[in-house]
């Protein structure tokens, strides 16, 4: 299963009661399939908002999206949590929802061993058909998938690559360690350029919803050998990768990239709570970044 180099994690829409915003996620789709050029989208992950999806909701945006697209590009649905038998109900739920992939963050909170990571992956990735992606962001969970879990997951048939936001040492090392076929994925957006050098293959992006097509160029003339160009490219992007997290200071996302796509003429609503909304300060920060 190829999934591409541009992965955009997608922002979930809603209304001005906080529900879904069905119409406004079709036109979303069209606009990072056709305008920032996303080879493949996840749904229902961390900048979906996924721990105030509700499992229903998450199922009818799977449902949706791979209508939606069309074919166009690939839909991997966020289907880990930190319980691993509701992960993999979800996971089968997704799988028939007609999903391309699976991305499965690792457990947070409960604070599982490297052995209980290995276990919780491995139940998972055996329930269901589809290609696994795993998700190391232990920022927000509080745990590390060591390098040699990540190597031993990777040898599991249908764990085909990792999205991982930890150092470039440990990136360098599961790349150097990792199984032919097996893929990094740099979970950074800022660090997209740097993860390729060392032999990453693409990005999980959150700013491929505001300069997609741009990272797409990047991404392209680092791959054709042109590093001046994709440097000049990084140089003039890193602004937005580290605005959308620091606008001026730290912003839970998708706060950020929420805002910033209303600005671009594509308002996707508000965020659910406990995150709020861009404050004055903030808003005024994205409006000189973006516009």
């Amino acid at each position: 299963m190829e999934f591409g180099r541009l992965i955009t994690a997608m922002v979930t829409p809603f209304d001005a009661n906080g529900q879904i915003d069905w119409q406004t996620a079709g036109k979303l789709v069209d606009y990072l399939i056709e305008e920032q050029q996303s080879d493949s989208l996840v749904v229902a992950g961390t900048t979906g908002e996924s721990p105030t999806l509700s499992d229903d909701e998450k199922i009818e945006l799977f449902r949706f999206v791979v209508k939606q697209a069309a074919g166009r590009c690939k839909i991997i649905a966020g289907t880990g949590s930190n319980n691993t038998v509701h992960s993999i109900h979800l996971t089968q739920e997704a799988e028939a929802c007609g999903v391309d992939g699976i991305l499965l963050v690792a457990p947070y909170y409960n604070k599982p061993s490297q052995e209980g990571l290995y276990q919780h992956f491995k139940a998972i990735a055996e329930a269901t058909k589809l290609p696994v992606i795993l998700y190391n962001v232990e920022g927000r969970t509080g745990v590390n998938i060591s390098v040699d879990t990540t190597l031993r997951l990777a040898r599991l048939d249908n764990v085909v690559a990792t999205k991982d936001c930890a150092s470039l040492d440990q990136l360098t090392q599961i790349v150097s360690g990792a199984p032919e076929g097996f893929l990094v994925y740099s979970g950074d957006d800022s660090a997209t350029l740097p993860a390729l050098s060392i032999g990453a293959y693409g990005i999980v992006s959150v700013a491929g919803h505001i300069v997609g097509a741009k990272m797409k160029a990047m991404i392209a003339a680092y791959v054709s050998g042109n590093v001046a160009e994709a440097a000049r490219l990084n140089g003039e992007l890193f602004p937005v990768f580290k605005g959308l997290f620091h606008c001026p200071h730290p912003v839970p996302n998708p706060v950020a990239v929420k805002y910033a796509l209303g600005l671009k003429g594509l308002p996707v609503g508000s965020v659910r709570l406990p995150l709020v909304d861009a404050n004055e300060a903030e808003a005024n920060f994205l409006r000189d970044l973006v516009l």
